[in-house]
């Protein structure tokens, strides 16, 4: 946490654990046809899914992503290809993954990805998706959307709340991130982005008081 950064107050936290625990689809991790690893500020991702492919749950590995304002510093040859790069760097074979290096929004990941599958010849009926521990539910529900054929699996590393406030540094910035994505989950169906899906009224009440809190930075603007 930065020196001129607000701690958290308990209840904050207490709010955004809960959240954050929605987020998580708490699926099987079990084997399946194809891995589409998500592009985002996370190396994690691309760390998790090469010990998911070690472990032998799947052949192909795709890498999605291309920039955002987010990851363009950090990852300037792209979110996959820096993915790809580092999973190689941990024992993933080349000829294992594939690269869609386009992608700007969660949509894009699921429908370019399926194009590059489709290319190589790779029809799958069971796709494992990694992302980042909070992006679990809108990668889930969009996919459920854009590709309801496959069955869809759900994983990302497994951290706990605070590690993974303590791996990113700026607890701002992951509440805000929290709030964001439950706010696409709620969203995103109205505009035809995603299935629908169940709000709990605990989690709803968390969510409007972190808004009223001011974590509001990743919102959606209109």
């Amino acid at each position: 946490m930065s020196d001129n950064q607000q701690a958290l107050t308990e209840d904050q936290r207490q709010q955004a654990k809960l959240i954050w625990d929605y987020h998580q689809m708490h699926h099987e991790t079990r084997p399946v046809d194809a891995a589409i690893g998500l592009g985002s500020h996370d190396l994690g991702v691309a760390a998790f899914s090469a010990k998911l492919y070690r472990a032998g749950l799947f052949p192909h590995l795709v890498f999605t992503g291309g920039n955002s304002p987010t990851t363009a510093k950090v990852f300037p040859r792209g979110e996959a290809m820096h993915f790809r790069e580092h999973a190689i760097e941990l024992g993933v074979p080349a000829s294992a993954i594939l690269l869609e290096p386009n992608a700007g929004n969660t949509g894009q990941n699921i429908t370019l990805s399926r194009a590059v599958l489709a290319t190589a010849g790779i029809t799958p009926k069971t796709v494992l998706l990694v992302s980042k521990p909070y992006m679990e539910r809108r990668s889930f529900a969009t996919a459920r959307k854009l590709w309801p054929e496959v069955e869809i699996v759900c994983a990302s590393e497994p951290l706990e709340f605070d590690d993974y406030l303590k791996s990113i540094g700026d607890e701002k910035l992951v509440l805000d991130m929290l709030v964001g994505d439950l706010q696409r989950v709620i969203e995103y169906p109205k505009l035809d982005f995603a299935i629908a899906q169940d709000v709990p009224e605990d989690v709803y009440a968390a969510y409007e008081s972190l808004l009223a809190g001011g974590f509001d930075s990743r919102l959606l603007t209109t």
